[in-house]
This record gives structure tokens, C-alpha cells and sequence, in this order.
């Protein structure tokens, strides 16, 4: 397939600055698959297409504050690092800038009395750098004092205090992520307790987002397309949840495309049925989903609208239609919804 069948125009102004007030008024843009429809909600209403005996599938990657400044040790040059995920001890894998400044040897001072500083060790690949972190006390609860969060470049403005709270999920829990699993910002506390009241069972499965997320599909069939590899575990308590659901006939909700690439990473199949199952354990995974993929475990989806020509677009045109997707996506930039991180919601059944 070639990458121009997952555009469409997308006026600036509609893609999302800032998050809403409450997180579950955004809109909610329900496609049903089997009917061929789309109803316009509001997400609180996501709560009338979850069956008793559903089980909705979270991502609970916590965002770390991974975007920091500094200054780079004998020239004074400001320098901006942004974490894209640790390689061993205290080595991460860093996205510089201005790249052209660090070499090799060069060390950069985050604080004035450089007790959080860090020493270039190695290139990586895409103009990275490997870092190595010299620091005193915890490395993450410095991270929280000096760092920023980690907005993706379509905002276009610096994170804030507001940012701190509003780009992580309620339920976050394991810190790692670069970039929020967006499909879940839009669930309060109040809402998660009503979907468990009515019967939906609610499981939780972690992958840390990388950088990946912002980086283009550069080839022009995107089968030659390669994804980065990102970590991801499913804990014991989670496969059980989600084998009982579907060994009882109730349908696997994800929320979120990272939810999905573990779900869909992490089935094996089950000898007794010739059906999937999901495993616990952890890996890395660099799975791929664009149409012509047969999905294994997830049943429906809800997620954000994302990039044109992205690999998240064509991971839910594999869910349902390329056409019917698009379609959709023209009705939403019609109807004004808002886009991409902070923008509204869709749901595919």
C-alpha cells in the first residue's frame, strides 16, 4: 500500500493546544463496524457501548519529565536533551539539540552546581546520542525537579504546570514514556468506577511510549516501514483477566493503539482451541499493524485522531475500513473536532 492512501487535509487550527477542562467532555465519534454508522457523543457516553462482561485494556506508562536543558561544560552553549529511553544503568538514549554540539566526550551541566549533569558516550542511531548520567540522589525524582514534559512538536508552546497533571493518565502508574498513551487522558477516576459498576471488567497491560510516536513513515510503501522497538509487560493478574473475558464471550476494548500493539504482540495461541490467548511476561516489540492484519485479541478500540499518514492511522484503518476511516476522519475536520494528543476522542466497535 502506498503512504498517500492514509492522507487527508487537516487544518492547523483544529489540531489541540491545550486539553479540556474535564477530561470526559471532550467528543466521542463512535464508528460501528457491523452497521456501517457514526454517532457523535460526547465521551462520558462511552459508558453505552461497553457490555457487562466487556473488559476494557489500559496502557499505565507513566510520562516521565523527560525534556531538560542545560549547559554544555566549557563553551556555556545551551543544549536541550529529550530522554527517549534508558539503555543500561544510567546510559540513556537522547534526542540532542543542537545536535551538532555534542560529541563524543562533551559533558552538559543541568544545574548550576552541576549535580545533575550528563557525558555524551556514544552515537545512536537518527542523530541520537547516548548520555551518561552523573548525578546525587534518585535519578527519577530529580528528573521531576528539573524537567519539563515531554509535549509533542504539533503543540506548539512550552509544557506547563497545567501539563504535569493533564498529560498523564489517572491510573499512570509505571514510569517510562516519553509520550502519554493519549486514547486514556480522557477517563476520570468517576468514570472508571461506573464502567466496573456496570460489569466491565478493567485490566491494565504497560508499554513504554517512545519516541518513535512522532517519528514519519518515510518510505513510500509502507510495508518497507520498520517501527522502533519499545518495551512492554502483561502481569499475570492481566492475562487472567482478559482469557476469562474471552473464554466467557465478552469482547477485548483497548484503549489506546499501544494498548493494542502489546495485546496483539503478547498473543499466543491456545492449542485447546486454535483461538488466542494473551501471555504474561515481558518483551519488546516491534509490531507493525496496517490492513490485511488479522487481529488476535482486541475486539474494539478507543483512540485519538492522529497524523496523516501515520502508523497509528493505519493501524486503525487495519481494525476496520481504510475508506470508512477516512470518511470519518473527513466528517470530524467538517464537524471542527479537535486533533492528536489533546484533541477528542473515537471509538471503533
Amino acid at each position: 500500500m502506498h503512504i498517500d492512501d492514509f492522507d487527508y487535509e487537516l487544518p492547523k487550527e483544529l489540531i489541540a493546544q491545550r486539553p479540556m477542562e474535564k477530561r470526559d467532555q471532550c467528543r466521542l465519534m463512535v464508528l460501528d463496524r457491523k452497521e456501517k454508522t457514526i454517532e457523535q457523543k460526547t465521551f462520558c457516553d462511552v459508558i453505552e457501548y461497553l457490555r457487562p462482561g466487556d473488559c476494557l485494556v489500559m496502557n499505565d506508562s507513566k510520562v516521565i519529565p523527560a525534556r531538560i536543558f542545560g549547559i554544555k561544560e566549557g563553551t556555556g552553549a545551551k543544549v536541550e536533551f529529550l530522554l527517549i529511553k534508558r539503555l543500561k544503568g544510567d546510559v540513556w538514549e537522547t534526542m540532542v539539540r543542537p545536535g551538532k554540539r555534542l560529541k563524543v566526550g562533551d559533558s552538559v551541566s543541568f544545574t548550576e552546581d552541576g549535580s545533575f549533569r550528563a557525558v555524551i558516550k556514544d552515537y545512536g542511531e537518527d542523530g541520537t546520542r547516548h548520555a551518561e548520567f552523573i548525578y546525587d540522589g534518585i535519578f527519577l525524582e530529580r528528573l521531576e525537579e528539573i524537567g519539563q514534559m515531554p509535549l509533542p512538536p504539533y503543540i506548539e508552546r512550552p509544557s506547563d504546570a497545567e501539563d504535569r497533571d493533564m498529560y498523564q493518565t489517572v491510573y499512570a502508574h509505571e514510569e517510562g514514556s516519553v509520550a502519554a498513551p493519549t486514547a486514556g487522558l480522557h477517563f476520570t477516576e468517576e468514570l472508571l468506577e461506573k464502567i466496573r459498576e456496570k460489569g466491565v471488567k478493567t485490566a491494565y497491560v504497560t508499554l513504554h511510549v517512545g519516541i518513535g510516536t512522532f517519528r514519519p513513515v518515510k518510505t513510500e510503501n509502507i510495508e518497507e516501514h520498520h517501527m522502533h522497538f519499545e518495551e512492554y509487560s502483561v502481569s499475570e493478574e492481566t492475562a487472567k483477566i482478559v482469557n476469562e473475558t474471552i473464554e466467557n464471550g465478552g469482547r477485548i476494548i483497548s484503549v489506546g493503539t499501544t494498548s493494542t500493539r502489546t495485546l496483539e504482540s503478547a498473543a499466543k495461541r491456545c492449542g485447546k482451541t486454535g483461538g488466542y490467548r494473551l501471555e504474561a511476561g515481558s518483551s519488546s516489540t516491534g509490531i507493525f499493524i496496517y490492513p490485511g492484519y488479522e487481529f488476535k485479541l482486541v475486539d474494539g478500540l478507543i483512540t485519538n485522531f492522529h497524523l496523516p499518514k501515520s502508523t497509528l492511522l493505519m493501524l486503525i484503518s487495519a481494525l476496520y475500513d481504510r475508506e470508512e476511516i477516512l470518511k470519518a476522519y473527513d466528517i470530524a475536520v467538517k464537524e471542527k473536532y479537535r486533533f492528536f494528543s489533546y484533541g477528542d476522542a473515537m471509538l471503533i466497535i
